[in-house]
């Protein structure tokens, strides 16, 4: 069978109707796609669309117009994949500025992380989680735990599956922000402890050229060491680099502080003006920062055999929501 991949307008009209809320006539969906800057005639749309129900991808319903179908909808969100390089740097930022978190005041919305594994595997998966928390792996020593039904932020918990909303580090750049400091974040990657301290990045990965969050890559890839850093202080954990002004470090060392003392914490080295962190280079009038990596306790679960699936850069969660992390002793013990 001849692999098909579609041109940049098939595209366009693919994700017009993927985003529609009924059927669409090739009227409506060339309106549509002069509204986003591509200009194509009715009668162009129309070929388009036949070419479309020939590989499957729409359905015509006659004077209704056409719905997109499965097979449409998967390639219209995994097609032309260099338009989505960045979008984990894109992410990031759209995240921090809709952060309201105040951490005077101790309320609004932060970032989290989302994950999710089956009801039965609760016990082994918070011990798991447990022995992060306890080794200070996880980002700070908050969390949002929600059971079928329930929500964390805007994301519901299907049927069956137990959610747990990690601290992500994203955060601290939103801590920033409120303060009027500007933060690059340049990698994620996978950090080498050696006797409980940072020694060296193994593997990164660019925000700016990834479609996926690093840390999520990682996990899958069973790539992360977290439980044996948990026992011993040595193994290979998730952590991500960030460039602040040097000008700020003052402020920096005192958010960072406080962001430790109110349960986000995370920030594992700070470095100095102009220098080298861990032998990554930073600009002239920049200082490195590593902060821990919010989805160490879930790669500790994956690591222990238990199914996961992991969403970086989620959700916002009200502050509220959150509790300490010794509530998975509970749950290690059969509560709940």
């Amino acid at each position: 069978m001849r692999d098909v991949k579609p041109p940049r307008n098939m595209v366009a009209i693919l994700r017009v109707l993927r985003d529609a809320p009924g059927p669409m006539g090739s009227e409506r969906i060339a309106r549509e796609l002069r509204l986003s800057g591509i200009d194509l005639s009715e009668r162009t749309v129309r070929n388009y669309l036949f070419e479309a129900d020939a590989h499957g991808w729409t359905t015509n319903l006659g004077r209704r117009g056409r719905r997109l179908t499965g097979l449409g909808r998967r390639e219209a969100d995994g097609a032309l994949v260099m338009d989505k390089v960045g979008f984990v740097a894109a992410r990031v930022d759209e995240l921090t500025y809709q952060m309201t978190f105040d951490p005077y005041e101790k309320r609004g919305r932060v970032i989290v992380n989302v994950s999710t594994f089956r009801q039965r595997d609760i016990r082994a998966a918070a011990r798991a989680m447990l022995a992060a928390y306890e080794s200070n792996l996880g980002m700070g020593h908050l969390l949002a735990i929600a059971g079928p039904g329930e929500r964390i932020g805007d994301f519901e918990v299907p049927a069956g599956l137990i959610a747990v909303g990690t601290i992500c580090s994203v955060s601290i750049n939103g801590v920033f922000l409120r303060e009027h400091i500007s933060t690059t974040s340049r990698f994620g990657g996978l950090l080498e402890l050696e006797s409980g301290q940072p020694k060296r990045f193994v593997q990164i990965v660019n925000y700016d050229g990834s479609t996926l969050d690093p840390l999520e890559i990682f996990i899958r890839g069973y790539m992360t060491r977290v439980t044996d850093a948990a026992a011993s202080g040595s193994g290979i954990v998730g952590a991500s680099f960030r460039e602040v002004p040097a000008i700020a470090l003052a402020q920096v060392r005192r958010l960072a502080s406080l962001s430790e003392q109110i349960g986000l914490g995370g920030v594992l080295a700070v470095g100095r003006p102009n220098m080298p962190l861990l032998e990554i280079p930073v600009a002239q009038g920049r200082v490195g920062l590593i902060l821990c990596g919010g989805l160490n306790p879930m790669a500790a679960v994956v690591e222990s055999g238990i199914a996961t699936t992991n969403a970086a850069m989620k959700t916002l969660c009200e502050f509220d929501r959150l509790v300490e992390y010794t509530a998975l002793r509970e749950l290690a013990s059969g509560g709940r």
